[in-house]
């Protein structure tokens, strides 16, 4: 008795364990529609930030050309600390 109940609960947990690792094929993805409830795009006006190609987040995409080539002629032109204040052990910094 106690051998045949130990078979169907394993059964029974195996079958419930493989169900678990397939999706479902009665599942569907939601369609998208006309009148969505996203905004549209088309709405935002462009600005010079957003003029080239970004990520999701908002920072520029290095994946592009011009992302590059603005972060290199870009250098800093003096030496700052932390808190945005010169860094006096530079020379440019001492006037």
């Amino acid at each position: 008795m106690k051998k045949n109940l130990l078979v169907i609960v394993l059964l029974i947990g195996l079958h419930v364990y493989s169900l678990a690792q397939t999706t479902p094929t009665h599942a569907k993805k939601p369609t998208t529609s006309a009148t969505s409830s996203k905004p549209s795009t088309a709405a935002v006006p462009k600005t010079a930030s957003t003029a080239s190609p970004t990520k999701k987040d908002g920072t520029p995409d290095m994946r592009y050309k011009s992302n590059k080539d603005a972060a290199k002629a870009a250098p800093a032109t003096t030496h700052t600390k932390k808190d945005g204040t010169p860094d006096k052990r530079y020379k440019e910094n001492k006037k």
